[in-house]
């Protein structure tokens, strides 16, 4: 027999999961939590985690909801924590109130937690529901699991190319391949991630600033990450310039000039040392982990072509956002990607359709590069 309750479930859940996603992007190095709090068949309570990853989206429910949270039933997105931290435990918080049922979509990965929020919940005599929309509340904060199970970021790589995967014609020329609306998105995919990444020759040739340039989201900029083993970035390059306003880090190897080094950290850039790969470049299997280390959750990888190849030659990509302009430039054009080495085509990288959805006159193709 269908539960009468599960449809109910599902659409406080889903809303939590939708409050959830405004955090994205911003509550690095924590997960992107929502929390709706229903009692007598209304809304008494909402939040999402805030910028800096508090107050926890269940404190800020708590906090709307105050003397009605008693008897209320909770949708968590996300296991609630059980440690203390730079706030206390949320299922301490949630049991304080008076909360008589929990709905919570999965359990916490990090050994902190990892089942213990749910079990101080049940010995406190909360009724406990668990795995509710549980593969929605994994893709919404695969990032933050990704650094607690991998140790290392989400990465979602971005192209945007001719229908025939160019990025410029024979003589460069690039601007615009897609239109205002794909451009618009992509600066919104920016606001939903924890960094942005390019190569080297990626910011030479087009001395990018990587901001988020969407009225009203500027400062939702991420912190620009860019490979570089020689540190050839100018120090008048725009990425340079701006290092005070939006965060800019170099990966690069040990090695290079000591005073180089020093102007760069000067103008407000943190330079990331790690070794380098078997082609000399910062390896970035090595370069993602550090990254996780220092917080990061996701990653956009906008370019260039050798990084992208690499990303995915590596199997350190999970997702592709695809953008195809209705153009073609021919066999003379650059091509969106480099070599990847691949010789049979049974060891081709296996991708799944994830979405697919029209911009303007642009198709967006959204893809898992990860089973």
């Amino acid at each position: 027999m269908t539960d009468p309750n599960d449809s109910i479930d599902r659409h406080h859940m889903r809303t939590a999961l939708r409050l959830a996603e405004r955090g994205l992007g911003q509550v690095a190095p924590n997960p992107a939590v929502g929390c709706i709090l229903v009692k007598d068949d209304h809304v008494v309570g909402r939040g999402w985690t805030q910028p800096g990853g508090r107050p926890h989206a269940e404190v800020v429910a708590l906090t709307q909801a105050g003397a009605m949270a008693g008897g209320s039933t909770a949708y968590v997105t996300f296991e609630p924590c059980s440690h203390t931290g730079k706030t206390g435990p949320c299922a301490e918080a949630l049991i304080k109130a008076g909360v008589k049922r929990v709905v919570s979509a999965v359990e916490d990965p990090d050994e902190r937690v990892s089942g213990r929020g749910h079990q101080m919940l049940t010995d406190a005599g909360i009724e406990v529901s668990i795995g509710l929309l549980a593969n929605e509340a994994t893709y919404l904060n695969a990032g933050f699991i990704l650094t607690r199970k991998a140790n290392r970021p989400l990465v979602t790589i971005k192209m945007a190319t001719s229908l025939d995967g160019k990025i410029a014609t024979t003589t460069g020329d690039s601007k615009w391949i897609t239109g205002r609306i794909s451009r618009r998105y992509s600066h919104m995919l920016r606001a939903s991630n924890d960094a942005i990444m390019v190569g080297i020759g990626t910011a030479l040739v087009d001395d990018p600033e990587l901001t988020c340039r969407i009225p009203g989201l500027e400062d939702r900029s991420p912190v620009r990450v860019i490979a570089d083993t020689r540190l050839r970035l100018p120090l008048t390059s725009k990425l340079v310039q701006t290092a005070a306003a939006a965060p800019l880090w170099i990966l690069t190897i040990p090695g290079n000039d000591k005073d180089r080094v020093k102007a760069f950290q000067d103008l407000g850039v943190t330079v990331l040392e790690v070794e380098p790969d078997e082609s000399g470049l910062p390896n970035l299997d090595l370069g993602l982990a550090l990254l996780a280390e220092r917080g990061i959750t996701r990653i956009l990888a906008e370019g260039g072509s050798h990084l992208l190849a690499t990303l995915i030659k590596d199997e350190l990509a999970d997702r592709l956002m695809w953008f195809r302009a209705n153009k073609i430039i021919g066999g003379d054009g650059i091509p969106v990607l480099q070599s990847i080495g691949l010789k049979q085509l049974d060891d081709a990288p296996e991708i799944r359709l994830l979405e697919e959805r029209r911009l303007g006159e642009d198709l967006l193709e959204s893809y898992f590069l990860r089973n």
